[in-house]
């Protein structure tokens, strides 16, 4: 069964650029390569990577296609790209020719909550899938309306929610998030991600107990086909291990068909990134 780990980070720590890293997170204070990373994802069974934006830069887009060239494992990268750009056709036809550049996220979490769907956002995004891009969407729950919008104007375009929204786990909420990560499961351009959960638990104290509930509602919400798994590695190290993180999935999708679980760990991010071999 081929295992994908569809949402993995790396960088160069710098404590101005990477200001979010706060004293709170001191144990991702650090740089991070995908030489520190292949030994834990070969430990832990998976075959390949989706590398994802961290900085909100033209810059990242070579150096993170670069580092997937000299690291095989890297299948695939998410950039970034500024998208009410008036140029941006033609910055994604100069894009295209890095192969393993599959699609594009920005922060949205940190934008206004109707960000995405401001029509200059909504535009650029339609110019995404003319060029066979796809689109990560990083958003909280209070933004969940605004991607709703975003997907719905956009039928045609592949979009992954990431960290299934961020729902608010330490904190016990659950009823809004749910109500409309049904309503974001209808549309079936749109898949979900399976990762930065733990960090959005009690990072000290949680237990599979509290997150499985909202990994039910979004196998509830999405099916197995359009579920995707990712770590969130490096900062999923703030609240567990790698291992920790893989087990909590691997003992959840258990339970599913062989074929599901096949969806679940490689097969959707495989055709939703349209992964190099």
């Amino acid at each position: 069964m081929l295992k994908i780990d569809a949402h993995h980070h790396i960088w160069d720590y710098d404590p101005v650029l990477h200001a979010w890293i706060d004293d709170s997170m001191a144990v991702i204070q650090r740089s991070f390569s995908p030489a520190d990373f292949e030994p834990i994802i070969r430990e832990a069974g998976i075959d390949g990577t989706v590398l994802v934006q961290v900085n909100q830069n033209q810059e990242e887009n070579y150096l993170f296609c670069d580092a997937a060239d000299r690291a095989p494992f890297i299948k695939g990268v998410v950039g970034w790209v500024d998208l009410p750009a008036a140029d941006l056709s033609e910055q994604l036809t100069e894009l295209k020719k890095m192969p393993k550049l599959k699609g594009f996220r920005h922060i949205a979490q940190a934008e206004p909550a109707d960000y995405l769907s401001r029509p200059e956002i909504i535009k650029g995004i339609k110019e995404l899938g003319k060029h066979g891009f796809t689109y990560d969407i990083l958003i909280k729950p209070d933004q969940m309306d605004a991607a709703i919008a975003l997907v719905k104007a956009c039928p045609d375009q592949p979009f992954v929610l990431d960290h299934i929204a961020k729902p608010y786990i330490k904190a016990g909420d659950i009823a809004g998030w749910r109500e409309n990560m049904y309503r974001m499961g209808e549309m079936e351009n749109l898949y979900c991600k399976i990762s930065g959960v733990i960090t959005e638990a009690d990072w000290q104290h949680w237990t599979a107990s509290q997150i499985y509930p909202y990994f039910d509602v979004a196998l509830e919400a999405f099916g197995a086909k359009r579920l995707l798994f990712g770590s969130d590695w490096p900062v999923c190290l703030v609240a567990g291990s790698y291992k920790q993180v893989v087990d909590l999935a691997g003992n959840y999708v258990q339970s599913l068909s062989l074929d599901e679980q096949a969806a679940f760990w490689g097969g959707n991010a495989n055709r939703f990134y349209k992964l190099s071999s």
